[in-house]
């Protein structure tokens, strides 16, 4: 069944776009991600142009988030001050991003920025989190746990000024490397089309040793709000948010999200770390072969969009 789409102008499968949705919500819920860092280069995979479908899956996001959110909070899985913290940052970081977004769209870079960002981004994250993570299941088996908070040694950047308690989470730090975080990955976001929740996600586990189950919920609840200001930063200033694809990529995410929620609390912390590792990993490698692989047609013709 195909549905043309008004904004990306070509039709496609109902179906195919729904099954998507469902798959990637699954492991938004299930590793406290917003999924983007999947959806974003599957819809450029089936021939959605970048820019349409980085400020459409944005709505995605925030859909699948939402219902991710919830579900953490029903558990009591869920940090609303560090959330709140982050959020803020997370905000500022948006408007910047948007910003940027429109200006590589008008002197027609936005596509090479998108493909050699994800190639960067995606390959050394998802390497550094394997490392750690097989690092930190061969001491398990070797009867050694690793342990993630050493109480009595924090790194220098909690001391900084401005020091917040954040009791569910066990945190008593600096909310300025907090808020410089939150800025960093919410303009990335809103670049590439990510939540960035698998960069908020490692971040909070190493950088500020945040239990791995609280890391999950906190990081859907600041997703879901900045997702939602990107949605409507891309929709009023360049016009690229397709209502229909994001309709479909929204029914497909919210019934993905509920089951991948259930399903991460199964599992165990340095087992979480590794298949996470493997996904990003993974939409990594698959981006550096569209860039190493010769395309069928050479030379291709396109509208580039200019302002006097």
């Amino acid at each position: 069944m195909q549905i043309y789409l008004p904004i990306a102008e070509l039709p496609v499968s109902v179906f195919l776009i729904l099954g998507l949705g469902a798959a990637v919500g699954f492991i938004s819920g299930m590793f406290g991600v917003g999924g983007g860092f999947l959806m974003t280069p599957l819809l450029i995979f089936v021939g959605i142009p970048p820019a349409v479908a980085v400020a459409t899956e944005s709505a995605q996001i925030a859909a699948s988030s939402m219902t991710g959110a919830l579900a953490y909070w029903r558990r009591r899985a869920l940090d609303f001050k560090l959330g709140s913290v982050l959020l803020v940052g997370g905000i500022v970081g948006t408007f910047l991003g948007v910003a940027f977004f429109n200006a590589m769209r008008r002197v027609g870079q936005l596509d090479l920025v998108i493909v050699l960002s994800y190639v960067t981004l995606l390959g050394s994250v998802g390497g550094m989190m394997l490392f750690e993570s097989v690092r930190a299941i061969l001491q398990v088996r070797r009867g050694a746990p690793p342990r993630l908070n050493q109480p009595g040694h924090h790194p220098w950047y909690f001391g900084l000024p401005l020091r917040m308690r954040f009791h569910r989470s066990k945190l008593y730090a600096s909310v300025i490397p907090l808020m410089v975080l939150s800025i960093i990955i919410g303009f990335i976001g809103a670049v590439l089309g990510i939540g960035g929740g698998f960069l908020m996600v490692p971040a909070l586990i190493y950088l500020f040793r945040v239990p791995t189950a609280v890391v999950v919920g906190t990081s859907l609840f600041q997703i879901l709000f900045t997702m939602v200001a990107a949605t409507i930063l891309h929709a009023v200033t360049n016009q690229s948010v397709d209502i229909i694809l994001a309709i479909l990529l929204v029914v497909g995410g919210v019934f993905g999200a509920q089951f991948g929620a259930r399903a991460g609390q199964n599992i165990r912390g340095e087992h979480f770390r590794l298949l996470l590792a493997l996904i990003v990993l993974a939409v990594g490698v698959r981006f550096a072969t569209e860039i190493a692989v010769k395309p069928d047609e050479v030379f291709s013709l396109g509208q580039v969009e200019v302002r006097g």
